[in-house]
Parts: C-alpha cells; sequence; structure tokens
C-alpha cells in the first residue's frame, strides 16, 4: 500500500481554509461591508496553523533543513499571514489578508506537489541558521509592506478620481493606511539590517560564488529602502514617491532572495 506523505492532508486542509475564507472576504469587500472578525481572524489562524504543520514535514528533512525554492516560498508566505495576523490585534490592516489568503493557498499547494529542487539540506551552526531565519523574517515584513504600498496606490487613485469602489470604502483612511506603510518599511529595514550583519559575521565569504548575486542585491534593496526612509524623515515623502521606492526595493529583494534559488534549483540543477 502506497503511503502519503504526512504533509498531504494538513496541506490541503489549509488550502481550503484559505479558499473558504479569501471567498467570505472578497464578497464583503464587494459590497464594502466588513468581515466577521472571527470568521475572518479564526479561519486564518487555523489555516496558517495547518500551513505550518505542512512545513514542519517539508522543512525536517533528514540530513538537515530542506529550504529549496518552493519550500521557501511557502515557509515565507506562512509567516507574512502569521505576522500580518499578529498585527491585526492593533493595527488596522485586515484588507491586507485579501491578498495574502490567497498567496498561502498557491503556496502551500505548490510546496505539497510541485517537483523538489536541487538545493542540498542545511546542516549549519547557530549563527547562520539565525542569520537565514532574520532574512526571512525580513523579506516576510518586507511583502506586507509591498502588499500595503499596492493597497495605498489603488485607494490613492480611487480617491483623486473621485469613484471609490466598495473595497476601497472600507479601507482605512489614506493617511493611516500610508502610516501603517512606514511602520512597516522601518521594520523590514532593522531586520535587513540585522540578516546583513549576521551574515557578515556568520559566513566565511559572502561573495562566494554561489551568494554574491544575493549580496548585491540585497545591499542594493537595503540601499533603496534607507534612502526611502530618509527621504521620508528630511523631505517628507510621501504618496506615489513612496510607493515607487517600496516597490523598487521589494523587486530587488524579491530577486536576491529567489532570483538566485530559481536558477540554480531549476535551471543549472547545482
Amino acid at each position: 500500500m502506497l503511503a502519503l506523505p504526512s504533509s498531504l492532508l494538513p496541506s490541503l486542509a489549509s488550502a481550503l481554509f484559505y479558499a473558504g475564507i479569501t471567498a467570505y472576504q472578497g464578497a464583503r469587500l464587494a459590497r464594502g461591508a466588513k468581515a466577521n472578525r472571527t470568521l475572518l481572524y479564526g479561519g486564518g489562524i487555523i489555516a496558517v496553523l495547518l500551513h505550518a504543520l505542512a512545513l514542519s514535514s517539508q522543512l525536517l528533512a533528514p540530513g538537515g533543513l530542506n529550504l529549496e525554492f518552493i519550500t521557501a516560498a511557502s515557509l515565507i508566505a506562512a509567516a507574512v499571514i502569521a505576522l500580518t495576523l499578529l498585527a491585526c490585534a492593533s493595527l488596522p490592516v485586515e484588507n491586507l489578508l485579501v491578498l495574502l489568503y490567497p498567496l498561502g493557498l498557491v503556496t502551500v499547494l505548490v510546496a505539497q506537489f510541485a517537483p523538489a529542487g536541487t538545493m542540498p539540506r542545511i546542516d549549519q551552526e547557530p549563527g547562520i541558521l539565525a542569520h537565514i531565519l532574520l532574512s526571512i523574517l525580513a523579506y516576510g515584513v518586507f511583502t506586507i509592506a509591498a502588499f500595503q504600498a499596492l493597497l495605498l496606490s489603488v485607494q490613492d487613485h480611487q480617491l483623486k478620481h473621485k469613484h471609490p469602489s466598495g473595497p476601497i470604502r472600507a479601507f482605512p483612511p489614506l493617511q493611516t493606511m500610508e502610516s501603517l506603510l512606514f511602520g512597516f518599511l522601518w521594520a523590514g529595514w532593522v531586520l535587513l539590517s540585522l540578516s546583513l550583519i549576521s551574515g557578515w559575521l556568520f559566513l566565511e565569504n559572502m561573495f562566494a560564488q554561489h551568494l554574491v548575486h544575493k549580496t548585491l542585491l540585497s545591499c542594493l534593496a537595503w540601499v533603496v529602502f534607507s534612502v526611502l526612509l530618509w527621504g521620508r524623515t528630511r523631505l517628507g515623502w510621501r504618496g506615489h514617491m513612496a510607493i515607487r521606492w517600496t516597490l523598487a526595493g521589494f523587486v530587488l529583494l524579491m530577486l536576491a532572495y529567489f532570483g538566485s534559488k530559481l536558477v540554480r534549483e531549476y535551471i543549472l540543477h547545482i
């Protein structure tokens, strides 16, 4: 009898919860109404816990930690959703979930059914594992900031053209949305700074052949976010300027975290 992977059932159950909550919140937003918080958060918490259960089997492989491209993407998606749910306790960011729950749905299914890459298992000292954790958290927070920037762009466009749709009417005021964006940017910048510092401290050579692209792109992203935060503090940057710089920095970070992994594992097979 063929044994089923231990991650299969929690992956499918998590996907069902993500799909159900996404459909419910999307329908409520389309009518300009707020979703029931118990359903929105309760269903999301169950979905992300099941997602984490599936990941525990996929990550903890014989020989070390499995952080292949697809598994890493699923881990980051789960971390982003968990961070957003925590933020919802004190910040009006529940509208981000209508974008993040589908992300969780896609990544949990892809991680379960897509073919494996070729990355070797990670069995390293605590310092390097801390660097990896900080990198994942930094990327997760900047992912939230990028989604916040996209929502801010849509809200700003519709308000300027004076035809806000039902979903936009359910959003917090524009000034609140912008303040939240910069709160996420500051948190992500601190985590990215710690990630780079820990890399310099614990990695033997951050400019080794297999790390040089990630290092350079991460440093460029750090510069972009630093300039943006300086511009906000000193020059009062906001609106489209903040949105463009946020998305530019996020694209650099996405290329750093996933571009090299995708090429190495699925094109070069190394």
